[in-house]
């Protein structure tokens, strides 16, 4: 088709005697590639009809189970929705302090929210809505959140709704986190049924609102990662089939707190900045905002450590909403996630909004931090 245009167009100009056969002004030049522009955009949106989009991906795993009701990808199509709102509603942050908005209400008497907030309410409302949610455990919110009998699911949705919120202000990168647990009987849903183990969630996730906005998934058959195309308002499939590195050039910490770091964790980090076996040093990245710094170790492998310290001996990250979710991530993209002591999907949780240490990125650089506690644990290190 392209050089059909541009047969017509030197054609058509050759016929008319606007150049010869053998001559062409820079005028003829600069059209001349204007028109393969156009002509290749032309080709380029013809094959843009056959994209690999979230809903088509989901329906498409549905259809591998005969038994498959639809429930399950009702409720990743309101999550979906959910993480589109709050992706706009991220991109106008900045401007919404720019037209007069100040204080706690606006000029029309409207409580004007934090967008962490905002984020919690809309996600609430997405997943109640869905119709196929019973309990629902929010970072923002200090109790669990029933869903009432008429539009109650078999589902439990955990999820911290803006990881990394305070970071807003400054355009750095933040996210959303999720996982999901199934309950397997239609008794009154309660507490233990999110008091649970990491490996048992049947699907997890996070969206990234960055420079793009991307939503990684697993539903415990891989990792797939999808980027919101603006034009279309659609998650298109970009990273297929996602899998870490089993060794990385990357770790990601907050040296800040090293003076109260345990012997293990130190010693991992001095020999991250000095090897002793001839190998290069690696590189020190750590956005402060958990969805951008697994983000990037799942790309390009490496490890993530939020250790526990003498001020924090649970660590700050929180079981249910970040550490499962993102612990699910990256073992079904073939890492590991440790919490200093156990393998972290393993933790059973004892309250909604407990906190753990966290470990986890590729295999092998998780593999070593695991040996340093092992060795610990031995006697063979002071703590």
């Amino acid at each position: 088709m392209v050089f059909l245009y541009v047969y017509i167009y030197i054609h058509t100009h050759i016929h008319c005697g606007f150049i010869t056969s053998l001559e062409f002004s820079t005028s003829s030049i600069f059209l001349l590639l204007v028109l393969l522009s156009i002509a290749m955009d032309h080709a380029a949106d013809a094959q843009r009809t056959d994209l690999m989009t979230i809903t088509r991906f989901v329906l498409n795993e549905q259809s591998k189970y005969s038994e498959s009701r639809g429930d399950f990808t009702i409720l990743l199509s309101h999550i979906v929705l959910g993480c589109k709102f709050v992706c706009s509603a991220v991109n106008k942050a900045g401007l919404a302090k720019l037209i007069g908005l100040a204080g706690e209400t606006n000029v029309q008497g409207e409580e004007q929210k934090k967008l962490d907030v905002l984020s919690n309410e809309v996600f609430i409302k997405a997943l109640v809505s869905s119709g196929r949610t019973c309990i629902l455990v929010s970072e923002e919110d200090e109790e669990p959140t029933y869903v009432e009998p008429s539009r109650r699911g078999r589902y439990s949705v955990v999820f911290d709704p803006l990881d990394g919120s305070s970071n807003i202000d400054c355009g750095v990168s933040i996210g959303t986190i999720f996982g999901i647990y199934q309950l397997n009987d239609s008794h009154e849903p309660n507490l233990e049924d999110v008091l649970q183990p990491g490996k048992n969630m049947v699907a997890a996730g996070y969206c990234l609102y960055g420079s793009s906005c991307t939503l990684v998934l697993s539903t415990g058959t891989g990792v797939n990662g999808f980027t919101l195309d603006p034009s279309l308002g659609e998650f298109i499939l970009t990273h297929p089939d996602l899998k870490i590195p089993k060794k990385g050039k990357i770790y990601s910490v907050n040296e800040g707190n090293a003076k109260n770091w345990d012997g293990p964790t130190a010693k991992y980090v001095e020999k991250c900045k000095f090897p002793t076996d001839g190998s290069s040093p690696k590189s020190l990245r750590y956005v402060g905002s958990m969805v951008a710094d697994v983000h990037r170790t799942l790309l390009y492998g490496g490890i993530f450590l939020y250790p526990g310290d003498k001020k924090s001996p649970n660590g700050k990250l929180r079981v249910l909403y970040e550490v499962f979710p993102m612990a699910f991530l990256i073992e079904e993209a073939g890492g590991q996630a440790f919490t200093g002591k156990i393998r972290a999907l393993d933790l059973v949780p004892k309250k909604i909004h407990e906190r753990s240490p966290i470990f986890l990125g590729s295999y092998d650089d998780v593999e070593e931090i695991k040996a340093l506690y092992a060795a610990a644990e031995n006697g063979g290190m002071n703590e």
